[in-house]
């Protein structure tokens, strides 16, 4: 990662945190003497124990802190979790014109076996962070990690940002991202008819929003969506919202922090480009993957997204990570996030495969 420069204690931290991680799995969970038991679902031991050390750190939540504070907690915490890099064919940087200026973004290409050739599909990826946190660099392992697993093209975009940006743009970059990507495939040496968009929790909103204001604009529009922990529903009264409200990395608090600097005080949540589990009509929409962990505020409101389109008669795959918290499409220094990585990467590849069984 290129954006963060930890400080000595930190770096002595994400050590500590390896040694933990290095020890054999049968350690670790040994380590785990009152496992945490919700709905039926065991939280995962290893984040369990790290709850554990956290919740002993004085750290502020990011709702106690400024934004630019904030930031950099995120950036932290991306580093302190991210693992070793994934190495990938190539990276560019790239800029890619938007309705407020030129959006950057990053395109990851993956290693391909000797002799094949072709364009590559492609994953339109849309950061997390809560329309707030977050940019390219807190997300490139997931990204990298993405290209080399699912062997596709990633394009991450770092889109504006609340609340110098409130909403819609966020959404105006992202949608325009797609299109750009789309137009430009055969410059990008891109399948312009696999062209993906995902993201995680704030991103998987934004895929979410991409996937339905070019389904009912018309036009090109992507040809699957890739919805990891996503918001759905801003404001929305779930029991998972009051069940998780704290003490699972995103807290309730998180989220109304969150949603009230991307909206501002005259953004509309009802509307269904911040609020997609809203629209009306989810015909035509691409097939999806939508994955929820089990222990996040933001579970029912995915459930309910995918529930909704299957009604509607999208192809959808729901998979509950029973054990998990929210951030765990980001922990790939830890066994659970390169898990959950390696199985959203293989649905990915077998939905953009070139000739899918």
């Amino acid at each position: 990662m290129t954006g963060f420069t930890p400080t000595r204690a930190e770096r002595l931290q994400r050590k500590a945190f390896e040694a933990l991680l290095a020890l054999p799995d049968r350690l670790r969970r040994r380590a785990d003497l009152k496992p945490r038991i919700v709905d039926g679902h065991r939280l995962d031991p290893d984040t369990h124990i790290g709850l554990a050390i956290m919740s002993k750190l004085p750290q502020p939540e990011f709702d106690e802190l400024p934004v630019p504070e904030a930031r950099r907690a995120l950036a932290l915490e991306s580093w302190m979790f991210s693992g070793s890099e994934r190495r990938v064919a190539s990276t560019t940087e790239l800029q890619i014109p938007g309705p407020g200026g030129p959006i950057p973004a990053r395109l990851y290409k993956p290693f391909r076996p000797a002799g094949q050739t072709g364009p590559l599909p492609l994953l339109i990826y849309f950061h997390g962070g809560g329309w707030v946190l977050g940019d390219i660099d807190t997300h490139d392992p997931g990204c990298r990690f993405l290209a080399t697993h699912a062997e596709v093209a990633v394009l991450n975009v770092g889109y504006r940002l609340a609340p110098e940006h409130r909403f819609p743009a966020a959404v105006d970059d992202a949608v325009a991202s797609f299109r750009w990507a789309h137009e430009h495939a055969a410059d990008l040496d891109i399948d312009a008819g696999r062209i993906a968009v995902g993201g995680d929790s704030a991103g998987g909103n934004l895929a979410a929003v991409v996937s339905q204001v070019t389904t009912r604009e018309g036009g090109a529009r992507p040809a699957y969506q890739l919805l990891g922990v996503p918001v759905t529903h801003i404001g929305a009264q779930t029991r998972s919202r009051e069940l998780f409200a704290e003490g699972y990395f995103l807290t309730k608090d998180n989220m109304d922090w969150y949603e009230a600097h991307y909206l501002g005080p005259d953004g509309d949540p009802s509307d269904v480009r911040a609020s997609p589990l809203l629209a009306e009509d989810f015909r035509g929409l691409p097939p999806a993957y939508v994955a929820v962990a089990g222990f996040d505020v933001l579970r029912d409101e995915g459930i309910a997204y995918a529930g909704k389109l299957r009604a509607a008669g999208v192809p959808v795959t729901l998979r509950v990570h029973e054990d998990a918290v929210h951030p765990m499409l980001t922990m790939l220094a830890a066994p659970l996030g390169q898990r959950v990585l390696a199985e959203t990467a293989a649905a990915l590849r077998a939905a953009l495969a070139a000739d899918p069984l």
